[in-house]
């Protein structure tokens, strides 16, 4: 890993109306727009959920550290992550993100452990860790027959 601060450079581009590109250097395009909830086309990605899909992506990444770190065999895991977006004293933002994480053991004997991963994960993730909102974890996990 680099030594801290580290930068993350990004640029966006639109006109009056239609999709705004996001771009990096070395990075493809994504074409958003705003979401339906504001009158924006379907079948796009938007500010609101490009940030809850870092909130999902953020979690598996942090659990696949704290696991390895744990010596945790795991087999999969997906998490559903869904934000609130609320209006609270003038101020539109999300108050609270929900994340759902499925993992699948091999065995029942890691389930204590897995859970203590999942739930360090979550403390640990940057991009939850940033945001000045409430935190949910749901955990389910499942033995693989």
């Amino acid at each position: 890993m680099q030594e801290y601060p580290h930068h993350y450079r990004v640029s966006a581009s639109g006109g009056r109306e239609g999709s705004v590109s996001v771009s990096g250097a070395e990075l493809p395009t994504l074409e958003t727009n705003p979401p339906p909830e504001f009158n924006g086309p379907s079948g796009y990605w938007s500010p609101e959920t490009l940030l809850v899909a870092a909130v999902a992506d953020c979690f598996i990444l942090s659990f696949r550290a704290v696991a390895r770190a744990s010596k945790l065999e795991w087999k999969s895991l997906s998490c559903e992550v869904e934000g609130i977006l609320e209006k609270e004293d003038r101020i539109t933002r999300f108050t609270r993100f929900i994340l759902k994480p499925s993992l699948t053991l091999s065995s029942d004997d890691d389930r204590r452990k897995a859970e203590r991963c999942l739930e360090k994960a979550e403390q640990n993730c940057l991009i939850t860790s940033s945001l000045n909102s409430e935190k949910e974890l749901v955990i389910d996990i499942e033995i693989a027959q």
